[in-house]
């Protein structure tokens, strides 16, 4: 595997005295999609805190481009490259389609380059040119979905992380989201991914740790953990490889 752009080891921490995570480690290269597979409660969501800033570690490291940002504030880690799609979209909901992305470039300074970069989110969503004037609390689901990616997007990230982007979502709008995914990645593009449709994830990623009790149970290819017979048992909902 490439060098990697995100690094994690030994990563632990919780809430308040209750440990959530125990030392769990990652990686996730330029150019790939990286999924965690686990059940509610396995410490998907607390991980994806605890690499952006949202939570404190107690212990372990996150390295970004060869950079330690261990404990680093998560505006400060959106400036050096990292950006969170956190499950719920947390957008702004009474401004406008336009301000939201534009809150998404908050730390940068080129107006030129936030242009360019407002250009392509806008090619790889048209409908956020077509509501931009559009308070983001109308939108539909799918629509607040591609919004709050696009918004993350407009950081520039070197590594993007997703928690849960299909939650809720019609599988048309997923199925257009994912290949935007694929396109990104194709770019050069890092992804870390929770997704709770383990068979959507594994379709898309390159790589994957299934998480339990958090702690990394069992780390492989995409392709190692869909045909690994417990991931298939427990993750993806039968033997026969439903999609």
């Amino acid at each position: 595997m490439p060098d990697p752009v995100l690094q994690v080891r030994d990563l632990e921490a919780g809430y308040g005295h209750v440990s959530v995570l125990r030392g769990v480690s990652l990686d996730v290269a330029a150019g790939e999609i990286v999924t965690i597979i686990g059940s509610n409660g396995a410490g998907k969501s607390t991980l994806m805190k605890a690499i952006t800033g949202f939570l404190h570690l107690t212990g372990g490291t996150v390295t970004l481009d060869g950079r330690a940002i261990t404990g680093t504030a998560p505006e400060k880690l959106v400036r050096r490259g990292l950006a969170l799609v956190p499950e719920g979209r947390m957008l702004f909901g009474p401004m406008s389609v336009a301000e939201n992305l534009a809150l998404g470039a908050h730390t940068r300074t080129s107006a030129t380059e936030i242009a360019q970069d407002l250009e392509r989110v806008q090619a790889l969503f048209p409908v956020l040119a077509e509501r931009a004037a559009q308070p983001a609390a109308t939108l539909s689901g799918g629509e607040q979905q591609m919004l709050a990616i696009g918004r993350a997007l407009m950081s520039r990230p070197h590594v993007l992380l997703l928690d849960e982007p299909s939650l809720g979502l019609a599988p048309k709008v997923i199925a257009d989201i994912f290949g935007v995914l694929d396109g990104l990645r194709a770019e050069g593009l890092g992804i870390l991914l929770v997704e709770q449709d383990a068979n959507l994830a594994l379709k898309h990623a390159d790589r994957g740790y299934v998480m339990r009790t958090g702690h990394v149970v069992l780390t492989g290819t995409a392709e190692e953990l869909a045909n690994n017979d417990d991931v298939r048992l427990i993750y993806l909902g039968a033997w026969h490889g439903n999609e």
